[in-house]
């Protein structure tokens, strides 16, 4: 066992000067004030930081991590453009080696960002499950704790490397829910790529394994205009109607983006208490939209949020997604009091946690010791009086000074500890020396 403590801790989902965090293993045993802790447990080693704040690492609902591979590539393109002429492409030429580097790197940077948990929507399965152990390798290197979203994909025509019957499909869920079975840093979760990727039988088959394991289902839901306007000429409803006509529409889903909503949209989501993972800067980057979080709020929706990928973020921060969850939620409704700093900041911790059924985002007795240590003399924090507000709306990467998962330290002073980034920064160059940024129109089939 060991004790960490710090003048300042959101514990609890509140802040607390002078607190104490109890770690045995991976858990967090007890939080309280730092003088009881300490005299509770006499000849447990103690770490303290008296100039730093603790807030409990970032959980990622949403991203893809080779498509960090693309940053820069396909920027201010139009959506369609974007994935046909960018994303799918590249997607096809990847190797496992490619797959391994990509994955890293995207870790390597989540965690120097605060990032914690991640969720990873993994589609390049070539029918199997190979690739899907790269990613997960990959994040057991960095030492992040991962989700592996399992995308499930039977759209024809579609990209060949995503497709799979459902009978093959569950045979390789299975097989790797089974193979993390017991590790505490990741997990299997089904995932449909959503209305138009997959079938009804394929969303069928997805929630049905979500409730079996007791996990949530992901879902790209509404992210475009273009996926509403096909949801709607096929099947005579919005992507959000037609998950709720299969019977999928449940407590189980984790709807991502539901940028392109309406009130009957919002409704059924409510009803359903289904959560929304909410990735406001990919939102924007792309061009889909704002998703309409306030009103979602009003209706008891959960929301979490996600950075998306790499390629359609160029900045893998939870931090920065808190900050712009929380402008674009009060410049849409046109009043500053709609959204604050505090509501940010559960975002991306503890409604991350809840969402994905685990254990994670809150310092409390039970959970994960998954830490991010700011240091309060970094000027981003300054002034002190308002360190809540600054975490959100001006804190740099120079304040995050150390980063815990699962009661190890991967992240000191920016250094990640676990791996050599340096050398995961140079294969990247070496990958893509070659490729060429996009500057054409490259359409694809809408919706895919």
């Amino acid at each position: 066992m060991r004790i960490v403590s710090a003048s300042l801790v959101f514990a609890d989902d509140n802040w607390k000067a002078d607190q104490a965090i109890l770690i045995d293993g991976d858990t967090i045993v007890a939080v309280g004030d730092a003088e009881a802790i300490i005299t509770a447990h006499p000849g447990v080693p103690v770490e303290h930081s008296a100039d730093r704040a603790i807030v409990p690492g970032g959980v990622n609902g949403h991203g893809h991590t080779f498509q960090a591979l693309l940053r820069g590539f396909g920027d201010d393109l139009k959506f369609g453009d974007w994935m046909g002429g960018l994303v799918h492409p590249t997607a096809a030429s990847l190797d496992n080696a490619a797959l391994a580097t990509g994955a890293e790197y995207d870790f390597v940077e989540m965690v120097r960002m605060g990032i914690t948990t991640a969720v990873e929507f993994f589609y390049l399965h070539d029918e199997g499950n190979e690739n899907s152990r790269v990613i997960l390798d990959a994040a057991a290197a960095v030492g992040i704790r991962s989700v592996l979203a399992r995308c499930m994909f039977d759209a024809n025509p579609g990209p060949v490397r995503y497709r799979e019957s459902l009978e093959t499909y569950e045979r390789n869920y299975r097989e790797l829910a089974a193979e993390v079975a017991g590790n505490p840093l990741a997990e299997v979760h089904p995932a449909p790529h959503s209305v138009l990727g997959t079938s009804a039988e394929m969303l069928q088959l997805g929630s049905s394994l979500a409730h079996e394991f007791d996990v949530p289902l992901h879902v790209h839901v509404a992210d475009s205009q273009g996926e509403v306007d096909v949801s709607n000429e096929r099947y005579g409803l919005s992507p959000v109607g037609r998950l709720h006509d299969v019977g999928v529409l449940d407590e189980h889903l984790l709807a991502v983006h539901t940028v392109r909503v309406d009130e009957a949209d919002l409704q059924l989501l409510a009803a359903a208490g289904s959560t929304v993972v909410h990735n406001p800067s990919t939102n924007a980057f792309l061009g889909g939209g704002i998703a309409p979080v306030v009103r979602m709020r009003e209706l008891g929706i959960p929301i979490a949020l996600g950075t998306d990928a790499g390629g359609a973020n160029s900045r893998q921060s939870l931090f920065e997604e808190m900050r712009m969850a929380a402008l674009l939620a009060k410049a849409t409704a046109r009043d500053g009091s709609v959204f604050t700093a505090r509501d940010a900041l559960l975002l991306g911790t503890s409604a991350g946690g809840k969402a994905l059924r685990m254990p994670v985002g809150r310092i409390s007795a039970g959970y994960k010791a998954d830490l991010v240590e700011l240091d309060l003399s970094a000027l981003s924090l300054r002034p002190r009086r308002t360190v809540t507000q600054n975490i959100i709306y001006s804190m740099l990467p120079e304040a995050i000074a150390r980063v815990t998962i699962g009661g190890r330290v991967v992240v000191e002073n920016g250094v990640v500890l676990t791996v050599d980034a340096a050398e995961i920064a140079a294969r990247v160059d070496t990958l893509t020396s070659t490729w060429t940024p996009l500057t054409g129109v490259h359409p694809i089939p809408v919706g895919l």
